[in-house]
C-alpha cells in the first residue's frame, strides 16, 4: 500500500537553526583515472539484491567537486494535475545493460537512451489511460531485464524489458528496438487485475518494477489505503519469463483455514480483509532460489477491529522459493499495523562477516538485520510491550518487536515538552497539540481523541531503501521526521468531526464503525512541532550495529517563500547509492539538489543544482567507449510531496 502524502509547505524562516554546519567543496584540476570494476547498472538497485553500490571508483573524494553536466534528457511525460487530476512523480532509476540505458516515465512510456550521449535510441508506448482515477499518482519506479539463455544474439527478444504498469499490466518488449515480444502473454503482456477479488477503479495498479528470479519474473502490487476492508487481494505472482504463463501465486493473507498464518487471525477474518500487498521494491538470490517480499498492512490501515490478532503475513518479509512460491522463512516486523507501518523499502542483501545477510529499512526508523537463509536475526530483537487501544472493537497487540541494535535512526516519542517552534507562541501551540492527543511512543494506537504518529506516515525510512557499502560494512539510510495526528470518528459523528479538523485527510474505512483523520503536526508558521532535523542522512556500521555518523539531510531553500539554504534537514522520497570512490550521492530531500558525501564521515563534499525536485534514486556507471564514470538522477518531482515538477534525466561527469 501507498501513501496520500500530505506535507505541510515550510513557512518563513527568519532565524538561522544554530549548530548546523552548510559544507562546501571546492578543488583545482585533478588527474582522471580509468575506473575498475563493474560499468553496469543492471537492477533497480544496482543488483538483484538491491544493494545499490558500485564499484566504479574514477568518481571519487578528491575529484567529485569537478563534476559537471555531461548531458540530459527530457522524457515529456509530466503532470500537473491541470490536464489530467493525477499529478506526476518522476520517481524512477534507470538501469543499463549491454550498453544501453532503460527508464519508465511516469505514464509508463519505456525509454531507451544512449549512456554516452542521452539521444534516445527508441520509446514504448503502452497507451496509458491517463483519465483513469488512482491512489498514487503518476508514479513508476523501474524497470527489471532477462536474457533468454535459448535463443541466440541477433534474435527477436532475446533479452526483455519488463515493466508493470499503472493500470495493472506486466509487459514484455524487445530491449533492442521497444517493440512487444509476441510470445510472452498476449500480444507481450499479461493482464494482472484478474483473480484478485473486486476493485473500485485505479484501487489496484503496479509502481514499482518486477523482480526476476530464474526463469520467473516475479510482481507484486499497489492498493489504494484506507478504502474498505475488503480491498483486493495482494497476491504476489510469478510469470514464465519467456511465455508469460503463470507460474505460481502466493497470497500473504492465509485464506484456507489450512494455510500457515490462519491462527494469527480471529475467526473468519482472514476471508474478508484485503491488501497485504507488496507495492515496494522486491529482492532476488538466484543462487538459493529465493525471492524477497516486503509486506504492507491488510486492510483497513489505522482500525484492526475486523481482523483481530497479528495478521501473518503482513508487515513481513517473506523468503519465497522463486521457482515454486513456496515460504522459506518470514519475519513481521508489526503485529496487528494500526499506524500504516507497511514494511516500505526493498530488502537489501548482504554478506556480513562472511554471512549471508538481508537488512531491512522500515518507516519506524529501525533497521533489522537478518540471516539471509533463515530468517534469524543476527542482532537481538526484543518483544517489548506498548501501549493499549482505547478504541471500542480494537486489541492493539501487547508487544511488538524492538531490534537492540542498530539504534532507531529517527525520534521515536513526542511529548508536550518536546515541542519545538520558531518563537514562544508557536511552541506553545505546539505543545497543546501534542498534549491533545495520546503520545505513548511509536506504537501509541490511534484514538478517538487522536494520537501521535512519531516519526510519521512516511517514516522514518521509505520506497528509497538503503545503500550497503560492503568495504566499510556501511549501510547508509536517509529517514524523515514528520510526525502526524491519527484520529478516529465514529461515522455518525463525522460532519460534527469533519468542522474540527477542516485540513486533515479523511478516508471512509468502509467496513468499520470508524473513519479516520489524520494530519501533520504543524504549527501556525506550518513548521513541524519536533526540533529539526526532519530528515537525516545516517552512516551505520553493520559489522557492530553502531551509528558512525548522522547528518541534516536538505535545506529549506525550495519549500519556504524566502530561499533560505538553512540546512535543517526535510522530509526525503527515495534514497541513496554507494562507490567505490568513497562517495555516497542522493537526492531526495525537498530542495533541489543532488549531493555527494564522504561515505567515511558523512561530510558534504558537492551538490549540484537540478531543475526540479529528484524524489528518485541516482545511478552510476561507465561508457566503455570513452572511459568516463556518470551519475544519473531523474529530477522530476513528486506532486503529492509537492517539490517542483519536471521531465528531467540528468548525467553528471568529470571533465
Amino acid at each position: 500500500m501507498q501513501r496520500k502524502y500530505l506535507i505541510p509547505a515550510i513557512g518563513i524562516l527568519g532565524l538561522a537553526i544554530a549548530g548546523l554546519e552548510w559544507a562546501r567543496i571546492g578543488g583545482g584540476k585533478v588527474e582522471v583515472p580509468l575506473a575498475k570494476g563493474t560499468a553496469d547498472w543492471p537492477s533497480y538497485g544496482g543488483d538483484p539484491g538491491g544493494t545499490r553500490y558500485s564499484k566504479l571508483s574514477q568518481i571519487n573524494r578528491q575529484n567529485v567537486g569537478q563534476l559537471e553536466v555531461a548531458w540530459t534528457y527530457r522524457t515529456g511525460d509530466v503532470s500537473d494535475g491541470s490536464r489530467w487530476r493525477q499529478k506526476s512523480a518522476f520517481e524512477a532509476t534507470p538501469i543499463l545493460v549491454d550498453g544501453v540505458m532503460y527508464l519508465p516515465t511516469p505514464f509508463n512510456r519505456v525509454i531507451a537512451l544512449d549512456p554516452e550521449t542521452g539521444r534516445d535510441r527508441w520509446a514504448f508506448d503502452p497507451h496509458l489511460d491517463k483519465n483513469r482515477p488512482g491512489g498514487d499518482g503518476f508514479v513508476c519506479r523501474g524497470v527489471a531485464t532477462w536474457l533468454d539463455p535459448a535463443k541466440a544474439p541477433g534474435d527477436a527478444c532475446r533479452r526483455r524489458i519488463f515493466e508493470a504498469t499503472l493500470d495493472a499490466r506486466l509487459i514484455a518488449v524487445d530491449a533492442a528496438t521497444g517493440k512487444p515480444c509476441p510470445d510472452f502473454g498476449a500480444g507481450g503482456e499479461v493482464a494482472l487485475a484478474k483473480d484478485v477479488g473486486e476493485q473500485e477503479p485505479g484501487e489496484y495498479h503496479i509502481t514499482s518494477p518486477p523482480a526476476v528470479v530464474g526463469e520467473n519474473v516475479v510482481v507484486g502490487s499497489a492498493i489504494n489505503d484506507n478504502g474498505r476492508v475488503d480491498m483486493p487481494r495482494g497476491v504476489v505472482r510469478a510469470y514464465n519469463a519467456r511465455t508469460g504463463a503463470l507460474a505460481w501465486s502466493w497470497d500473504p493473507i492465509p485464506r484456507r483455514t489450512t494455510d500457515p498464518g490462519r491462527e494469527t487471525w480471529a475467526g473468519d477474518s482472514a476471508n474478508k480483509t484485503g491488501a497485504g500487498n507488496a507495492w515496494s521494491i522486491l529482492s532476488a538470490d538466484d543462487e538459493r532460489d529465493l525471492v524477497f517480499v516486503p509486506t504492507g498492512s491488510a486492510s483497513v490501515d489505522h482500525y484492526g477491529g475486523e481482523r483481530l490478532g497479528n495478521n501473518l503475513f503482513a508487515n513481513c518479509i517473506v523468503a519465497l522459493h522463486g521457482s515454486t512460491g513456496k515460504i522459506a522463512w518470514y519475519f513481521q516486523v508489526v503485529h496487528h499495523d494500526l499506524w500504516d507501518y507497511d514494511v516500505p523499502a526493498q530488502p537489501v542483501l548482504i554478506s556480513l562477516k562472511g554471512a549471508p545477510a538481508l537488512v531491512q529499512a522500515t518507516k519506524m526508523g529501525m533497521l533489522f538485520v537478518l540471516n539471509r537463509e533463515t530468517g534469524v536475526p543476527v542482532f537481538r530483537v526484543e518483544e517489548r510491550a506498548v501501549p493499549a487501544s482505547d478504541t471500542p472493537g480494537e486489541q492493539a497487540s501487547p508487544t511488538q518487536p524492538f531490534p537492540v541494535a542498530p539504534p532507531p535512526l529517527a525520534p521515536q516519542r513526542l511529548q508536550p515538552e518536546d515541542a519545538w517552534g520558531l518563537t514562544p507562541f508557536d511552541r506553545a501551540g505546539c505543545r497543546d497539540r501534542i498534549a491533545s492527543a495520546r503520545s505513548e511512543g511509536i506504537f501509541t494506537p490511534p484514538s478517538l481523541r487522536g494520537a501521535v504518529d512519531i516519526p510519521g506516515l512516511i517514516g522514518g525510512t521509505n520506497w528509497g531503501s538503503l545503500a550497503y557499502d560492503p568495504e566499510r560494512s556501511l549501510a547508509v539510510v536517509n529517514a524523515s521526521n514528520l510526525p502526524f495526528l491519527v484520529g478516529l470518528v465514529p461515522r455518525e459523528k463525522f460532519a460534527e468531526a469533519e468542522k474540527l479538523h477542516p485540513k486533515a485527510e479523511w478516508a471512509r474505512m468502509k467496513g468499520t464503525p470508524y473513519m479516520m483523520w489524520r494530519k501533520p503536526i504543524v504549527s501556525g508558521l506550518r513548521l513541524p512541532c519536533v526540533a529539526p532535523p526532519w530528515g537525516t542522512l545516517s552512516g551505520v556500521d553493520l559489522a557492530t550495529g553502531r551509528i558512525r555518523w548522522q547528518v541534516p539531510l536538505g535545506t529549506i531553500r525550495d519549500i519556504a517563500p524566502i530561499p533560505l539554504p538553512i540546512p535543517v534537514g526535510t522530509p526525503s522520497l527515495g534514497g541513496p547509492i554507494a562507490t567505490a570512490g568513497g562517495l555516497t550521492f542522493i537526492a531526495a530531500a525537498m530542495d533541489n539538489y543532488l549531493r555527494a558525501f564522504d561515505s567515511d564521515t558523512g561530510k558534504e563534499l558537492w551538490k549540484a543544482r537540478l531543475p526540479a525536485g529528484a524524489q528518485a534514486t541516482p545511478m552510476t556507471y561507465q561508457v566503455h567507449d570513452n572511459g568516463k564514470q556518470y551519475v544519473v538522477i531523474a529530477a522530476g518531482g513528486h506532486g503529492k510531496l509537492g517539490t517542483k515538477l519536471g521531465d528531467y534525466v540528468i548525467a553528471f561527469a568529470l571533465p
